[in-house]
């Protein structure tokens, strides 16, 4: 998580420890806390624990004072400790959660967030920490369910909604980053980002032509910002509207000649105008700036299969395979060239593994397209 989003909301959630019947001593590092002598408080509460090893309290307070240090690592033991003695302590689950946080540890930060959110249903400050910590820990879908109502309660909040809005699409839950993203965009229409967030949520709603007017509304506003054009050229050639596309991520690399997803898919629309030079160079530039990108892969070895230089071709569909086993066309097309080098028991072997690959894929479709069983 960004620093960005790690600050949001944070300033003055730590909690006052209560320290009733405590000895003079204890007063004194009370004393010292109330005025904001933290140096002198820490030492006073490690004296007091000196002499009483098992006092929660005095535990829970040195966590307060270090936590204000900013020393939260040390804040965190202190606050386990205070915890393992009394359980029941007031506040500091939250507190422990808090210290975890602001280290950015936040799978370590949910356990105490979640027993403080449960402890205190009603406090917006567990709920926003701990969807905050799901967001940070990439559980996504929980971070939904705890931000939603810390916006509902403070809907006026941007820097929440995009991180609850982020959430949304991450977790693929596109109505909700639709609303959220629009909530955002309305309140900030100049804001380029605003809109192709809203793009985003449109296209995974599969309203490619509503993404593709934010996304031109975005680069309106902001021509120069980065994967802007190549975004906006995705969605045009997801569309099938090539030469669109084409311009996009050509205007995305006189802003970056080095865009690989823009070479990969610059060459592939090449490829699919039968232009195999260009489209092989294109794919090489972009191989070469990235080695993750599956459809330059597989786009190469298609077009050295039919440039009949079968030893590449045979090196980057198999690259395409590593990347996604799952997909077909990779398979048939490895099978193809297998068969071009006489590779018999190879190319049967591909194309055995293409049919099982459509198989299931048409098993899947059935499944989601079959009526519900009769219940007696």
């Amino acid at each position: 998580m960004s620093r960005w989003h790690a600050g949001l909301l944070i300033t003055a959630l730590l909690l006052p420890v209560s320290l009733r019947g405590q000895t003079s001593s204890p007063a004194e590092a009370i004393k010292l806390t109330n005025e904001g002598r933290l140096p002198e408080a820490e030492e006073a509460w490690k004296s007091v624990i000196e002499q009483n090893p098992r006092d929660a309290g005095a535990l829970a307070s040195l966590g307060v004072v270090l936590s204000r240090e900013e020393k939260y690592a040390q804040a965190a033991s202190a606050y386990k400790r205070a915890l393992a003695l009394n359980p029941n302590l007031p506040g500091m689950q939250l507190n422990l959660g808090l210290a975890q946080f602001k280290q950015g540890h936040f799978e370590a930060a949910i356990p105490a967030l979640t027993k403080a959110a449960t402890e205190a249903p009603t406090s917006a400050q567990a709920r926003i920490l701990l969807g905050m910590s799901c967001y940070g820990g990439r559980r996504f879908r929980e971070a939904v369910k705890y931000l939603i109502p810390a916006v509902q309660q403070d809907p006026e909040n941007t820097e929440l909604r995009q991180v609850l809005a982020h959430s949304c699409l991450a977790a693929k839950n596109y109505s909700c980053a639709l609303a959220e993203f629009r909530a955002i965009a309305e309140k900030d229409p100049n804001s380029s980002a605003a809109h192709v967030l809203l793009g985003e949520a449109l296209d995974g709603l599969n309203r490619t032509n509503d993404a593709i007017a934010e996304f031109q509304t975005a680069a309106t506003l902001a021509p120069r910002e980065p994967d802007l054009h190549f975004g906006l050229g995705y969605l045009y050639w997801k569309s099938h509207r090539y030469d669109e596309a084409a311009g996009e991520f050509e205007d995305e690399l006189r802003l970056d000649p080095g865009h690989a997803k823009a070479l990969a898919y610059l060459g592939d629309i090449a490829r699919k105008n039968n232009d195999l030079e260009r489209a092989r160079t294109l794919l090489e530039r972009s191989t070469r700036q990235e080695h993750d990108i599956r459809i330059a892969y597989l786009d190469l070895g298609a077009v050295l299969t039919d440039l009949k230089q079968y030893p590449p071709a045979l090196k980057a569909l198999e690259r395409a395979v590593e990347l996604d086993p799952a997909q077909p066309d990779a398979h048939y097309r490895l099978g193809r060239v297998y068969l071009a080098l006489g590779k018999t028991t190879l190319a049967k072997r591909e194309f055995i593994k293409t049919r099982e690959l459509h198989q299931k894929a048409d098993e899947a479709v059935v499944i989601k397209t079959s009526p519900p069983p009769l219940t007696h």
